[in-house]
C-alpha cells in the first residue's frame, strides 16, 4: 500500500506517513457500510443516543491526548485547539439529546378527516460520504458525521492526509463508545481518486471545502441524483456600527479575524469602520494586534499558532504581496516570522485598499483584516453584501441596531457583537451560507435531518363511510367531499 508522508506544521520535519487508499478499497469500504447499515439503523434511536453520550464521555476523558493530536498535525494554538475540542462536544451532546425526537414518525393533517390518517417519518439514506478539510479536523467531523449516525445511516468519511490521525482518534473513541466498526469507516489518499471514489458509492454526500472543489462534488453526485450538501468558502465582512466602543470593537474584531490564525472558514476578512472613527480606529487595532503573542506551545501560552502548511504560508504571503501591489498599505504584520519556525505569519491589518483590489474580493483564509472605511449605514450594508459568498457576518455595536443592521446583511449567519463563535456554539441553530458559500445547513434539526429521506404513511381509517371506488359513490359522496373541503379550507 502506497503510503503519503505528513509534514509538522513547528519544524517542517515529517510528521508521520498514513496509507492512501484506492478507488477500489474506497468501494469496498462503502459496501461493508451498507451491509451494516440496516441493523444499525433498526436499532432505537434512544440508543444510539446513549452511544452519542458515552463518545461525549471519552472526548472529556481523552481531553489532553486529543488536544496534543489536534496541535501536533494542525500547528493551532491550544486555545483554539480547545475550542475545537469544545465545538465537537457540542454537537454530540446536541444530537444525543435531540435525535430521538427527530426520528420519531409525527401525525399531519389527513386530506379527509375521519376516513384518513396521515404520518410522515424520516427514513436514513443509507450510507454517507462525508468529506472534511484539514482546518478543523475534529469539530468539523462531529457536526456532520454524528447526526449522519444518530439518523441510522453508516459513513464512509474522507479525512485530510494531514489531519487524518486525528479523525481516526475521534473514531476509534466512538467504536469504543459502541458505534460497530463498518458503520464509520474512514480513507485518506489522493484527494481526487479517494474524494471522487466517495462522491460516486455514496448516497449522500456532505462536503467542507472550497467553492471550486465543492462546485466538482456537487457536479459529480447530481449527475447520480444524489443529495448533497456543501459548507464552502466566506469573505466576511464585519461592520463596527457609529458610536461603538472602539477598543471592545478591536478585540472582537481579533477574535473574529484570527482564530486558528484565520483559517476558518467564517473568519472576519473584511472590516468597516464609519470614516469619522477611522484614524482612531486604525491605531487601537494596531497596537491590539501587535500585542498578540505567537509561538507554540501545550499550555495556553499563546495566542496564536503557526499556519497548518507551507502553501498556506505561500498563499497568505502572496495575498498580502498583491495587495501592496495594487497600492494597499500594510498597517502592522505582512511577513513570516521565521525565527518562530518554517509557518508563522504575522498578523496583518491592511488598510488604504483600492476599490476592486483582490484582497476584498477573494479569500485569504489567513491572519489578514481588510479595513476599509465608510460614510453611512447604507453603504456599510452594502459593501458588506457586494460579495459572490454569504456565509458569515458580524455587527459590532448598539444591540438594537445591530439586529436592525444585521437583518440586512445576505450572510447564511450574523453575529452581534462577536465574529463568529455566537453562531457556530449554538448548535440548535442551522449553519451554512448564502450565495456561493453552500447549500444546506449544519447543525440544528437540519444538520440530522438533511441525512434523511422523508417517508409518508398514510391509513384509510375503520370509519363508517369509506374513501368511494365506484361511480355510484362519487355521485353520493362528491358533493359532501366538497362541502368538507370549503369547511377545513375556511377553518
Amino acid at each position: 500500500m502506497k503510503t503519503i508522508s505528513v509534514i509538522d506544521p513547528l519544524t517542517g520535519n515529517k510528521l508521520h506517513e498514513i496509507s492512501a487508499h484506492s478507488k477500489v478499497e474506497v468501494g469496498l469500504k462503502f459496501q461493508a457500510g451498507r451491509d451494516a447499515q440496516v441493523a444499525w439503523a433498526n436499532r432505537p434511536a434512544k440508543e444510539r443516543a446513549r452511544i452519542a453520550n458515552r463518545i461525549a464521555g471519552l472526548l472529556v476523558e481523552r481531553e489532553e491526548q486529543i488536544l496534543n493530536l489536534l496541535q501536533r498535525e494542525t500547528g493551532k494554538a491550544k486555545s483554539h485547539a480547545f475550542e475545537e475540542l469544545t465545538g465537537a462536544l457540542g454537537a454530540v451532546a446536541y444530537y444525543a439529546k435531540t435525535v430521538a425526537g427527530l426520528m420519531r414518525r409525527k401525525r399531519v393533517r389527513a386530506g379527509v378527516p375521519f376516513m384518513i390518517s396521515a404520518f410522515v417519518e424520516p427514513a436514513p439514506v443509507g450510507v454517507v460520504g462525508i468529506i472534511t478539510p484539514w482546518n478543523y479536523p475534529l469539530a468539523l467531523t462531529m457536526m456532520d458525521v454524528i447526526p449522519a449516525l444518530m439518523a441510522g445511516n453508516a459513513v464512509v468519511q474522507k479525512a485530510d492526509n494531514q489531519t487524518a490521525k486525528t479523525v481516526q482518534l475521534a473514531r476509534d473513541l466512538s467504536v469504543e463508545a459502541g458505534i460497530p466498526e463498518e458503520i464509520w469507516q474512514i480513507v485518506h489518499g489522493d484527494a481526487t481518486e479517494v474524494g471522487n471514489a466517495v462522491t460516486d458509492n455514496a448516497d449522500f454526500v456532505a462536503f467542507t471545502g472550497s467553492t471550486a472543489t465543492g462546485k466538482l462534488v456537487a457536479a459529480r453526485a447530481a449527475s447520480r441524483l444524489v443529495g448533497y450538501s456543501l459548507e464552502l468558502g466566506g469573505k466576511n465582512p464585519m461592520i463596527v456600527l457609529p458610536g461603538a466602543d472602539l477598543e471592545k470593537a478591536a478585540e472582537t474584531a481579533i477574535g473574529g479575524a484570527f482564530g486558528n490564525s484565520g483559517q476558518l472558514c467564517v473568519a472576519i476578512e473584511r472590516l468597516y469602520v464609519s470614516n469619522r472613527d477611522l484614524q482612531e480606529f486604525e491605531l487601537i487595532l494596531k497596537r491590539r494586534v501587535e500585542s498578540l503573542k505567537l509561538g507554540s506551545s501545550h499550555n495556553f501560552d499563546f495566542d496564536l499558532g503557526a499556519l497548518t502548511s507551507a502553501a498556506q504560508l505561500e498563499r497568505v504571503s502572496g495575498f498580502v504581496d498583491r495587495a501592496k501591489q495594487e497600492g494597499a498599505l500594510v498597517l502592522t504584520g505582512g511577513h513570516a516570522l521565521l525565527d518562530l519556525g518554517p509557518n508563522f505569519y504575522a498578523p496583518t491589518v491592511i488598510t488604504q485598499i483600492p476599490q476592486g483590489a483582490e484582497i476584498l474580493h477573494k479569500e485569504v483564509f489567513g491572519p489578514v483584516i481588510a479595513l476599509v472605511g465608510y460614510e453611512g449605514l447604507d453603504q456599510a450594508i452594502e459593501l458588506a453584501n457586494a460579495s459572490e459568498y454569504g456565509l458569515n457576518a458580524s455587527v459590532v455595536g448598539n444591540r438594537k441596531q445591530a439586529l436592525s443592521v444585521a437583518s440586512k446583511l445576505m450572510a447564511g449567519s450574523v453575529n452581534i457583537n462577536e465574529g463568529y463563535r455566537a453562531t457556530m456554539a449554538s448548535m440548535a441553530a442551522p449553519m451554512g451560507g448564502m450565495k456561493q458559500s453552500g447549500m444546506g445547513r449544519r447543525s440544528g434539526p437540519q444538520g440530522l435531518l438533511r441525512f434523511t429521506e422523508t417517508r409518508t404513511i398514510g391509513v384509510s381509517n375503520n370509519f363508517p363511510i369509506k374513501l368511494p371506488t365506484r361511480a355510484r359513490q362519487y355521485l353520493r359522496l362528491a358533493p359532501i367531499m366538497t362541502k368538507l373541503v370549503g369547511w377545513i379550507g375556511k377553518l
